[in-house]
């Protein structure tokens, strides 16, 4: 496993998407910042890290030939790996919240942003960006979020972090391939936030509406049984889950 650590640089998904374009990196390179100046989220949000005190840091994952369809199994597997190496630390009450938020209780502590490169009808790699608030203390302005050092109580080492996510990540991919989709996929939706809970949601016009989360499809739509248990999917577009 290569690890390439930079002092700053605006996106480490976008340092191994231009690294694949001037070079050949092996699978599972990790591109690990101190600073990143213009880290995504899902649906185009910043994540905002105080430097040196979190980890922010994107891994390659290639493919013989992924089907597009399948794209979620990468969700499901990093997500399993941040959740199984937090786990490890003994992070209170974790949950994962749809698609790929890790929790404790009700506040967030990581996030992960997946950009897939495709080729006609398949996938040929895929850069797991990964943020994962550990030792600040600090979120003005945001609510329910949290650190490692603020649940646990104490600082944590940055890079025996990073190694236990990386151990914990490459194990569930080794899973994935040798256990396959339906299992992985099945512990992913009983570790999933308010599953089988009544839950406040909003859709795409903004309506808020009630229900409750079954699981997800082959494709990563979420499943909610609304009203007389009518089951119906949703997109990352068309719904937000509220707290």
């Amino acid at each position: 496993m290569l690890i390439i650590k930079l002092d700053a640089t605006d996106s480490t998904n976008a340092y191994l998407k231009n690294l694949l374009l001037h070079d050949s990196p092996e699978d599972f390179t990790v591109v690990l910042a101190h600073r990143q100046f213009a880290g995504r989220g899902q649906m185009g949000t910043h994540w905002l890290s105080e430097a040196g005190k979190n980890l922010t840091f994107s891994i390659l994952k290639k493919h013989d030939a992924l089907s597009a369809q399948r794209q979620f199994s990468m969700t499901v597997a990093t997500s399993l790996g941040v959740y199984r190496a937090l786990k490890r630390l003994r992070v209170p009450e974790l949950k994962i919240k749809w698609p790929n938020d890790i929790l404790s209780g009700s506040c967030k502590i990581c996030g992960i942003l997946i950009e897939n490169l495709t080729a006609g009808r398949t996938i040929q790699s895929s850069i797991l960006g990964i943020g994962l608030n550990v030792n600040q203390e600090s979120f003005e302005g945001l609510e329910q979020v949290s650190s490692l050092k603020l649940l646990l109580g104490r600082p944590l080492d940055l890079e025996e972090v990073l190694h236990l996510v990386l151990e914990e990540v490459a194990t569930a991919f080794d899973q994935l391939q040798t256990k396959g989709y339906a299992e992985l996929k099945a512990t992913y939706v009983d570790s999933l936030f308010r599953k089988d809970k009544p839950s406040t949601f909003r859709n795409g016009k903004g309506e808020l509406f009630m229900g409750f989360i079954r699981g997800v499809t082959e494709e990563g739509r979420l499943l909610v049984a609304l009203e007389d248990d009518v089951l119906r999917e949703f997109d990352l577009k068309e719904i937000q889950l509220l707290y």
